[in-house]
């Protein structure tokens, strides 16, 4: 969907991020003015697949590693400022920090008040 008149391109920006860096993103994004965030729970690796760790005297592989997801929907202009946000309070260096990726929304719906896109946020 393009610019036209008062209708503005949103974007679901989506992080996969390590668990306890969660309020450390919420609270950037909330720096930004974002107020809406969902986040899930989630599973999975990247190119890493899985780690191993010792618990007692077993050893213990992880096929999937715990992740959560976070969710936000932003006007187009404010895209990279959440992308940063993202990488920025995320990033602890090490393998399995996640990854960001940004969507087009077509529409953005507040059930209570039937407002669109960038009011409804």
């Amino acid at each position: 969907m393009a610019e036209n008149g008062d209708i503005k391109i949103m974007k679901l920006v989506i992080g996969i991020i390590k668990p306890f860096k969660l309020n450390s993103v919420q609270n950037a994004l909330h720096s930004l003015g974002v107020t809406g965030l969902t986040v899930y729970e989630a599973k999975g690796h990247g190119h890493q697949r899985g780690h191993s760790d010792i618990y007692g005297a077993v050893e213990y592989e992880a096929e999937f590693i715990p992740k959560l997801r976070v969710e936000v929907v932003v006007p187009d202009n404010m895209v990279n400022f959440a992308v940063q946000a993202l990488l920025d309070s995320a990033k602890t260096g090490q393998s399995g920090d996640g990854r960001v990726i940004v969507q087009s929304i077509e529409q953005f719906i507040k059930i209570k008040t039937g407002e669109r896109d960038k009011q409804a946020l």
